[in-house]
């Protein structure tokens, strides 16, 4: 097999990446061992525009917001099957001078585009919010199993998706061209999350895996809103409710811990009040986060036909929809990613 490019990994941004390459008229292999991918495949795959404890815009979110429902709703026909799920967030305020900021921050011009109402009164009863909350618009979640799944058997069917580990020592160069079993490629991108610490080619990158855990449970509630204050509540759509998600850069350990359960439920119930919350299942990822919180794009400084897609962390949803469209000018038109995410900045390391 003699291909463009040989992807490594195949989670959100392989699977982006990959589609764009192959929409381009490029040849692509991906080579990706299922049962490996929990990162992704343990995500919860909202796409959130005000994030953290001071409730702010997040991140190049103008950029990022236009990209993400065109992007996956393109998918979602490609594999004949829904993974794009829009919903309001609504978070809920916990003292009347919050409430007195957003009802000042809702004028902001800035904030338009992702600010539906600034609520005065509760929204629910069974909801902690005696002050109200605010509701976002352009928010939502991505069914990143369904994706990931429609995807490999779409793409299985031209025979260029590979179940299988990656195992980079014996991918050798040989004039120019990489050959890895019978796999002929002109380029190489790692997609492949965590995997890439181990690579020779991008070890010295500054990763920093943080450990996620997220539950799924049973609950009479089940409003159509995302719930977002401390953890999300989402409804899906057979009902069951999911709850995350914890942050953990120290306990790298594989497998679900009663910490992390405890921790959950005591900030579910500090926003949502309910009698009956069943547990079904209890799930954990490592997310390929990065030292400065920005995504790995770029070249390798010494071998110009290996790249890196990669380091999306817990916002991945959100950015890779936008950074795969510079990543392609990057492939084919040479054009450096901005200093924020391109690799650069970190040259100084090796």
């Amino acid at each position: 097999m003699e291909v463009d490019f040989l992807l490594i990994g195949q989670g959100i941004a392989g699977t982006v990446l990959s589609y764009k390459l192959h929409q381009a008229g490029k040849s692509v292999c991906i080579l990706d061992k299922a049962s490996e991918n929990k990162s992704s495949r343990v995500a919860a795959g909202l796409f959130n525009p005000i994030t953290g404890r001071k409730m702010v815009k997040t991140w190049n979110a103008d950029n990022l917001f236009p990209q993400i429902i065109p992007l996956y709703s393109e998918l979602e026909k490609l594999i004949n099957k829904r993974i794009i799920y829009s919903k309001p967030i609504y978070r809920p305020f916990t003292n009347i001078e919050e409430q007195n900021e957003w009802m000042g921050k809702s004028i902001e011009e800035g904030l338009q585009a992702y600010l539906s109402d600034v609520r005065l009164n509760s929204l629910y009863p069974e909801v902690n919010d005696p002050y109200g909350g605010i509701m976002l618009k352009n928010s939502g979640y991505v069914d990143i199993n369904s994706l990931l799944d429609g995807y490999k058997k779409w793409f299985q069917a031209f025979g260029i998706l590979r179940d299988e580990v990656f195992d980079e020592s014996i991918l050798k160069e040989i004039e120019g061209v990489w050959n890895y079993k019978d796999i002929k490629a002109k380029k190489i991108i790692y997609c492949n999350g965590l995997g890439a610490m181990k690579s020779r080619f991008f070890d010295w990158l500054p990763f920093a895996p943080v450990k996620g855990e997220i539950l799924e449970m049973k609950d009479d509630f089940t409003p159509n809103e995302i719930i977002n204050r401390g953890v999300f509540r989402i409804t899906m759509p057979d009902n069951t409710i999911r709850v995350g998600s914890t942050y953990s850069w120290h306990d790298l350990d594989v497998g679900p811990t009663e910490r992390a359960k405890k921790e959950i439920f005591e900030r579910l119930n500090k926003i949502v009040h309910t009698e009956e919350k069943r547990l079904i299942s209890h799930k954990t990822g490592i997310r390929p986060a990065t030292k400065d919180r920005k995504p790995f794009l770029g070249k390798h400084p010494d071998n110009e036909s290996v790249y890196i897609f990669n380091g999306f962390g817990a916002k991945g949803v959100s950015l890779v929809p936008y950074y795969s469209n510079i990543m392609f000018d990057l492939l084919f038109g040479n054009i450096e990613p901005e200093k924020d995410v391109n690799i650069s900045r970190f040259f100084k390391y090796i």
